[in-house]
Formats: structure tokens, sequence, C-alpha cells
């Protein structure tokens, strides 16, 4: 049965704030507001990562998130900052950031229109804040190669400290995060095992947070100055994985271990995905089942719904015709536990149709090329080629942890950030060409390294 109030509506009746997340979340609207803005990113993700999301300041019957109040205060730090060199983005305003704008508007429209109720449209408008202004707020921050480094290294931070306590659940077999209220204090158990859940209240997530970050964290190592953070970030993000016991994040945790792997083969990687789509099809044609039936023979824990996965990704294509056009709110009636949209695709096409779906995926695919472009611009630098495909294997991880999670709320302040990341990365990379391009051929600066002239 459908947990009452999951969509919209409900929730707390009267504000809900720890004294303890109370002044760590003030502190970090001060941060962001006054320090310096190659620095705040930091305070601002280690606050959204380590407070649990059910606290809450209600105001007028509206529910402010602690995430909400931070996106406010990072969106008014945007609107007071001065000029800064490079236009508001880096890059200016790209396709990405128009994608994302026409996403968070169409999920919000399909949305309002599906329920066609107040509580829904207010629902919509706070999901809308959270969507688009998260996602321009990390876009402010995030502008240079510092600053990814600096984001890395906050997110190394973040896990050891989140590892560390899901770790003592695993001992204790209680949530200190639970302690402050707005996330279960008793860990949850699944056939004998605990799955730790930290600040995040919901295991899957906690657990595929620290898988996606792995690539971003190996990229961390591999500079000199940062290997320290580099290996705790590593060590954190493993124990999270591991402490979950939940077969999403173990798959994304090897998704990323393996596309580091590829690394050698970079050049191959055409002729590997139409192979993986010919097997796929080959599958499809030869199996009594659908193709996508191989989900449910997914666990590598003893103790996976990857049934329930199946079950959604099928009833889904079954049902195209329900929600192609603004998505469809009685998903649940499909069958048991169908309420339960944990796979992120079928999450956006059933909350926000077709359009929506085709939005989210364009994200990915432009994604994805932008990286395969900038590492043939930079063909022959093992620094920046590097730098480049560990972007695009954390992308892959979160590609393949979308089939078993729902990103929302701080799972998508998980996923802003790196298409920052990517937009920073895919940027510089194509400067130096541009730079030669504005240089006639047959002058005498031509001939000199682009090194030298900076």
């Amino acid at each position: 049965m459908e947990p009452g109030n999951i969509r919209f509506g409900g929730g707390a009746a009267d504000t809900m704030m720890h004294p303890l997340v109370a002044v760590l979340m003030i502190l970090g609207v001060l941060l962001i507001l006054f320090l310096p803005r190659r620095y705040v990113i930091a305070p601002l993700l280690f606050v959204v990562f380590t407070c649990p999301l059910g606290q809450v300041v209600v105001a007028g019957g509206l529910h402010f998130t602690v995430l909400r109040i931070l996106i406010m205060a990072g969106l008014v730090r945007w609107a007071f900052s001065k000029k800064l060199p490079g236009g508001v983005f880096t890059g200016g305003l790209n396709s990405i950031d128009r994608l994302m704008v026409l996403w968070a508007v169409m999920a919000f429209i399909t949305f309002s229109l599906q329920w066609q109720e107040t509580q829904a449209t207010i629902k919509g408008a706070g999901d809308f804040l959270d969507l688009l202004g998260g996602y321009f707020v990390v876009r402010f921050l995030i502008r240079d190669r510092e600053d990814v480094r600096r984001t890395v290294k906050a997110f190394a931070a973040i896990c050891l400290v989140v590892g560390v306590c899901m770790l003592n659940e695993q001992v204790t077999h209680r949530n200190v995060f639970g302690l402050l209220g707005g996330a279960p204090l008793e860990s949850a158990i699944r056939d004998g095992k605990i799955r730790a859940q930290g600040a995040f209240g919901v295991y899957i997530d906690a657990g595929v947070f620290g898988a996606i970050l792995l690539p971003l964290f190996a990229w961390l190592w591999s500079q000199a100055k940062s290997r320290v953070a580099g290996t705790l970030g590593l060590i954190g993000a493993t124990a999270m994985v591991l402490t979950s016991n939940s077969s999403t994040p173990l798959l994304a945790f090897v998704a990323g271990i393996v596309g580091l792997c590829f690394w050698p083969l970079r050049d191959r990687m055409r002729t590997f995905r139409w192979g993986f789509v010919v097997v796929l099809v080959a599958l499809h044609l030869v199996m009594k089942a659908p193709v996508w039936a191989l989900i449910a023979r997914v666990d590598l824990t003893g103790s996976s719904s990857g049934y329930h996965r199946f079950m959604l990704v099928d009833n889904c294509i079954r049902h195209f015709s329900d929600w192609w056009l603004i998505g469809y709110k009685d998903y649940d009636a499909w069958g048991w536990d169908m309420w339960d949209l944990s796979n992120q695709f079928v999450a956006k096409a059933l909350t926000g149709g077709l359009v929506t779906l085709v939005i989210f995926i364009t994200i990915l695919s432009k994604s994805f090329g932008g990286l395969g472009t900038a590492r043939k611009t930079v063909e022959g630098n093992f620094a920046e080629g590097w730098f480049l495909w560990c972007c695009g294997t954390a992308l892959f991880a979160n590609v393949v942890g979308f089939f078993g999670c729902s990103y929302m709320a701080q799972m998508q302040m998980a996923l802003f950030p790196l298409l920052a990341i990517i937009n920073v990365a895919t940027f510089e990379a194509v400067q130096p060409v541009i730079e030669r391009a504005k240089i006639p051929s047959n002058s005498r600066l031509a001939s000199i390294p682009s090194s030298v002239r900076a």
C-alpha cells in the first residue's frame, strides 16, 4: 500500500528543526552569503548532505527544507554578486543549461496538470526551486578547475564523515543522524542484513551517493597535491556502498570501476557501445521474456528487489498510452508496490510525460557527447584526457544508478555538481583550439606555444 501523502500534502504540521541543525543551517547561510565565491561550494554541499531532509521550517503552510533554504541563500548570493570575468556561467548559457530550464518548466506544468489541485501546484513549485535553483547555484559556483578540485574535496570530506557514521550503524544498529530527527533512528534491516542510511534516510540513496563519486575521487587521487583527499574520499565512498547493503549502489560502484578500467580502450568505445546494443537486441529476440526482464535477475546482496525494478520498467512500457502526454498519476494501481518509483527514467516518464523524459535523456546524451568531443580535442594530453574520462565514468555510474534509484532533493544535488563540472571540463578543453583559431596562420605569434604566450 502506498504510504499516505507520499507525493504531496501532509508532512510536518509545524517546524521540526533540531537546535544543532538550526545552528549548522544558519552558519551555512552566512558562509554562502559572505565567503569569497570560490569557497562557497564546500559549506553548501556539506550542510546539504549532513542535515536530514526531514528537518524543515513550516511557514504559512509551506515547507522549507534545509536544502531549499540553502538554495535560496545561494540564489541571493548569485543575484548580488559582481559581474564575473567570462559571464555569469563558464562558457555562457549553453544547450545543457537551456535543457535544464526546459526540464524544470515541463516537470512543473505536467505535474500541475495531472493533479489540478492547489496543493499539487505548491508542491510542484517547491520541486521547481529545488531543481532549477539547485542547478544554477552550483553552476554559478563551479567555474574553473580549482573550483572543481574544491568541490570534489568537499565530497570526499562528506563521504568520510557519513561513511564513518554508516559504519557505526552496522555496529550499533542506530543511525546517529536519526537523533537529530528527520531521518530514521533505527537502521533498516532486510533478511537479517543492516542497511545503513546516514543522513539520507534511504539506504539506496546513501549507497548510490558514494558509488557515483568514486571516479571523481580516482581523479583527485591522481593529482599529487590532492592524493590524501582522494584516498579519504575513496575510503568513505566504499564504506557507504558496502554498509548500504543494496544491489543498486554495488552495481553503480562496479560500473565506475569498470569504466575507469576501460581507459586503455578509450579509442574503441564506439565498437563496444554498438556491440552492447547488438547483444541486447539479440537477447530480446531469443529470450522468452523481454530483455529488460534481466533486471529481475540482478541480486548482489541476496535480498534485492530486482523483480520490482523489472515490473516498473515493464508496466511503464506496456502503459505508454497512459503517460506519454502529461504523465500518469494512478500508476500505483498497476500492481504491488508500483507506487515506489525507484527508477529515474520511469519516474521522469510517469511524473512528467514523454517530453520530460526525452529532455532528461538528451541532457545525459549531450553531456556524454561533449565529453567525447573534448577528449578528442586534448588527445595526447594524459592529464586532461584522464580528467575528462573520469567525468564521463562518473556520469556512467549515475546512469547505472538510475535503474534502481530515483533522484530527489539531496540526490539531485549530487548530480548537479557533476553536470557543472562537465560544463567546465568541456569548455576548458576547447579553449586552446579557439585561441589558435583566432591567431592568423601567417602571424609570427602563431609559431609561439600557447603556454609561452600566456
